[in-house]
């Protein structure tokens, strides 16, 4: 198409495209941006039109096998004109031989579906104010303590974190869970680490809690309503993938209120994760 390139994407691209995943509902974090560069200095991808932003997309390596796509986005008066697309292919290029993962919206998933992805899990986003107990962790042992993720040798959190995502992600996490207005919590007993969960501010709408990960369900509720008195009003935005019932009867359970769907899907078998003890996915975007 005469006037339209596709060039990796610069600090004021990564900007926009946030601001571009929020207009969609996606409510992404305020500085999720910095985390998400460090993942793939080059996995963020931009298609401009006679030198103006059209579309967006992020294909971003992990490790030597996995990848992950995210915020992709046409300008919305220049959707259905094959921009869209374009960036499409130039992401699944970026990939190519490698499992890939997303997170469909519902409205995508059939398109996905004709590109080679299948469904593995919902994600179902709830959102609310955390009820019906304290922090203390309840039925599960006086001795677990909950306590700043930062105090931890990163060593432990990276190989905690690895259970649940199928390849390293170091860099990724190191800023994840020390950018600023991200706060990184860990539940600990006998020495070893049991919970984590980090929440961090959205300009437009409730902080967001993610990853949530937890060997129970009454670690996973105290880690919710500790970080909850980080968020001003206490109301929050956990995203449920329901291939843990535990974890939707504990958003149940909560209070918690649906209030948006995606599908996790990959294009060939799912990894092996330790899904049972999944309680909240770490973004939309990258996985």
């Amino acid at each position: 198409m005469t006037g339209f390139e596709i060039a990796g994407a610069g600090a004021a691209d990564m900007e926009l495209m946030r601001s571009w995943a929020d207009a969609e509902g996606w409510n992404p974090g305020d500085h999720d941006r910095f985390a998400f560069a460090a993942a793939d200095p080059e996995g963020f991808l931009v298609g401009r039109l006679d030198g103006e932003p059209a579309a967006c997309v992020s294909a971003v390596r992990y490790g030597t096998g996995f990848g992950f796509i995210g915020f992709y986005i046409a300008r919305p008066d220049l959707r259905g004109q094959g921009y869209g697309i374009q960036l499409w292919r130039a992401a699944t290029a970026r990939l190519a031989g490698r499992l890939v993962g997303l997170d469909g919206v519902v409205e995508q998933q059939d398109n996905y579906r004709t590109s080679g992805f299948r469904s593995a899990w919902t994600n179902l986003r709830h959102q609310g104010v955390p009820g019906g107990g304290d922090e203390r962790v309840a039925g599960g042992g006086g001795d677990i303590e909950i306590i700043d993720a930062a105090t931890l040798p990163f060593a432990r959190l990276a190989d905690y974190d690895r259970r649940f995502f199928p390849e390293p992600r170091d860099a990724f996490l190191a800023l994840w869970t020390g950018l600023p207005g991200h706060t990184a919590r860990a539940a600990v007993r006998d020495g070893r680490i049991e919970g984590l969960g980090v929440i961090r501010p959205c300009g437009s709408g409730a902080p967001r809690i993610g990853p949530l990960y937890a060997q129970t369900p009454e670690v996973a509720a105290a880690l919710v309503r500790r970080l909850a008195g980080y968020a001003p009003d206490g109301e929050v935005v956990l995203d449920v993938p329901d291939v843990n019932p535990a974890a939707t009867a504990l958003a149940a359970g909560l209070g918690l209120t649906p209030v948006f769907e995606t599908a996790r899907m990959y294009t060939g078998p799912v990894p092996e994760l330790d899904l049972a003890h999944l309680y909240g996915i770490t973004s939309l975007e990258l996985g």
